[in-house]
C-alpha cells in the first residue's frame, strides 16, 4: 500500500475560462483500493498475490471484474457476500490512509481556485457514508447507490450534468470535466454525454487503458498524478 504522505499543491493563479466543474470517480482515482482487494482475498481464503493475478487477467481480457471472484467460488454473489462480510464484522472499510496522497490536496486546490468540485461514482451506501465522514473539500458527494443508477448507464452522466447545473447553472455538459481511471465506466460514457475528461493512469484499469487509441485521441487530459490537474485546467 502507498505511504500516506501529503502532497502539497499551489493554487493556480488563473482557472479555466471554459471548465466550471470537476467531477471525480472514487476507486483508483481518489482511493487506493489495495486494502479492499486484499480484504476480499482474505475473505475468499486465497493468497493475495493469487487473487491479484486472476483479477488482473480478467480485467486485461476486457471482462467484468466480478468474474474474477467466480474463479475462487462458483456462483459468487458480490452483494450477498458484502452482507456476509458485514455480518461477520468484516465490512468494506477504508479511511484517510487509503486516499492517494494527491487526492485531498488536489480537491482543495480546485475548490479554492473556484471550480465546482463533486464526487460522483459507483459506490455502495456504506462507502458513501465513509466518504462523507472523511470531510473532503468538495461541494457534493454522491454515489450510484444514492441515485439508483450506475456507470456506465447514460442516466448516471445525465445526473452528473443535472447536479452540476443545480449547483452552478453555467456548468453545462461541455464545461464539466469528469476524472476517472476507466475507459468503459468513466471516459467513454462521459464522452457520449458531452463532458470533458481527464484520465488518471493508476490501478489496473488505468494502466491497461494508458495507450488506447481512443484515450489518446479524445481525452482532454492524461495524468499520472492528480497534482497536475489544477495547472492543466488553468491553461484551458
Amino acid at each position: 500500500m502507498h505511504t500516506p504522505a501529503r502532497t502539497h499543491l499551489a493554487v493556480p493563479v488563473a482557472r479555466s475560462r471554459t471548465i466550471e466543474a470537476v467531477v471525480f470517480d472514487v476507486g483508483e482515482t481518489l482511493l487506493d483500493e489495495t486494502f479492499e482487494y486484499h480484504a476480499w482475498a482474505d475473505w475468499l481464503g486465497v493468497p493475495r498475490h493469487t487473487f491479484s493475478s486472476v483479477f488482473g487477467a480478467v480485467v486485461g481480457a476486457g471482462r467484468d471484474h466480478r468474474e474474477a471472484f467466480e474463479y475462487f467460488r462458483e456462483g459468487f454473489d458480490l452483494d450477498a457476500e458484502r452482507g456476509r462480510r458485514a455480518a461477520a464484522g468484516r465490512p468494506e472499510s477504508y479511511g484517510e490512509h487509503d486516499l492517494y496522497p494527491d487526492a485531498r490536496p488536489t480537491l482543495a486546490a480546485l475548490r479554492e481556485a473556484g471550480y465546482l468540485v463533486i464526487i460522483a461514482a459507483n459506490q455502495t451506501g456504506r462507502s458513501h457514508r465513509i466518504l462523507d465522514s472523511l470531510h473532503l473539500p468538495v461541494d457534493l458527494v454522491t454515489t450510484s447507490d444514492t441515485w439508483g443508477v450506475a456507470k456506465p448507464d447514460p442516466r448516471f452522466f445525465r445526473k452528473v450534468i443535472e447536479v452540476c447545473q443545480d449547483l452552478r447553472p453555467t456548468a453545462t455538459a461541455g464545461r464539466i470535466c469528469y476524472v476517472g481511471d476507466r475507459l468503459d465506466n468513466d471516459l467513454r460514457p462521459a464522452w457520449d454525454a458531452g463532458l470533458r475528461t481527464a484520465h488518471i493512469r493508476r490501478g489496473p484499469w488505468g494502466h491497461m487503458a494508458a495507450y488506447d487509441s481512443d484515450l489518446i485521441a479524445k481525452a482532454d487530459f492524461r495524468l499520472t498524478t492528480l497534482a497536475d490537474l489544477p495547472a492543466l485546467l488553468a491553461e484551458v
